[in-house]
């Protein structure tokens, strides 16, 4: 088991073949990294699918209004929503988007992330400096690996439950 520095900046996602986890980048991306511990805690992102998933790239959910498999899902409008909390501004850094990093989706304005992530199947550092990195994956990356591709998946993958490991 991967050994956790800061439970209170770890994410630990659990997915069907086990758990992702996830170290926060506080120092980097605070405003980033904030919203993901504020929407994990409000069990907001717990079933919530991998609507976006293209192999050799990225696996991208976070769709906490039109993502729910268990509330109101409908397939086809998951990756268009965010939260009801405002966006947040580009927290872009030098820290490049490598094999397991966690990136802020958003839209083309840079300005527009909300709830919405993907995590990196490889270095993607065509991306570097244009999207927020705030976190990267300690163990679990195997699970990533296994999530189902497809943009959507017709069966897609969901992250049944995401918490910070200070409260798991």
């Amino acid at each position: 088991m991967a050994e956790i520095k800061d439970p209170e900046n770890t994410i630990l996602i659990e997915l069907k073949d086990g758990t992702v986890t996830v170290e926060l980048l506080p120092d980097i991306a605070p405003q980033h990294v904030a919203r993901i511990k504020e929407l994990a805690r409000a069990g907001a992102y717990d079933n919530v699918v991998f609507h976006r998933v293209i192999d050799g790239f990225m696996a991208q959910t976070g769709d906490v209004s039109n993502g729910n498999a268990e509330k109101d899902f409908n397939l086809r409008m998951a990756g268009t929503g965010g939260s009801e909390l405002p966006d947040l501004p580009a927290e872009f850094s030098g820290i490049p988007h490598d094999r397991g990093t966690i990136g802020a989706a958003r839209s083309q304005n840079p300005n527009s992330a909300n709830s919405q992530f993907f995590i990196n199947f490889k270095d993607n550092h065509f991306l570097n400096r244009q999207y927020t990195v705030y976190g990267r994956v300690i163990e679990g990356m195997e699970h990533v690996d296994a999530i189902t591709r497809g943009e959507p998946p017709a069966n897609p993958d969901r992250m049944i439950s995401v918490k910070v490991a200070a409260d798991a």
